[in-house]
């Protein structure tokens, strides 16, 4: 069975760091494109960074953009979204994502509909 568990939030002050995880069981990530996406209460869920599999580029929301960085490790079957200089509107529940369908990281990250399998989510509080 496809899983996916992501874990590594917390709480944290404004301008601190986490680490999330998104550990993969029941098929090989390496295979496929992986998001990273978030939902902050009342809003949306919304793509934050995703690698495609077909050239392991990676795409950034303007919004974390030069503060967040996704990484893969295919040994460990688990990619990792490192979240730096963190701001309190960085709070949400965030999500590991994959699509079956072969595309780029953008259009994974801009689909969040398109995804086919989800994790159950990590949340994620910046504050003071």
């Amino acid at each position: 069975q496809l899983q996916l568990v992501e874990s590594g939030g917390g709480l944290v002050q404004p301008g601190g760091s986490l680490r999330l995880s998104c550990a993969a069981s029941g098929f090989t990530l390496d295979y496929y494109g992986i998001g990273w996406f978030r939902q902050a209460p009342g809003k949306e869920r919304e793509g934050v960074s995703c690698i495609s599999v077909s050239d392991s580029s990676s795409y950034y929301a303007d919004s974390v953009k030069g503060r967040f960085t996704i990484s893969r490790d295919n040994a460990k079957n688990t990619v990792y979204l490192q979240m730096d200089s963190l701001k309190p509107e960085d709070t949400g529940v965030y999500y590991c994502a994959v699509p079956t369908a072969r595309t780029s990281a953008k259009a994974i990250c801009i689909t969040p509909g398109g995804m086919d399998y989800w994790g159950k989510g990590t949340l994620v509080t910046v504050s003071s």
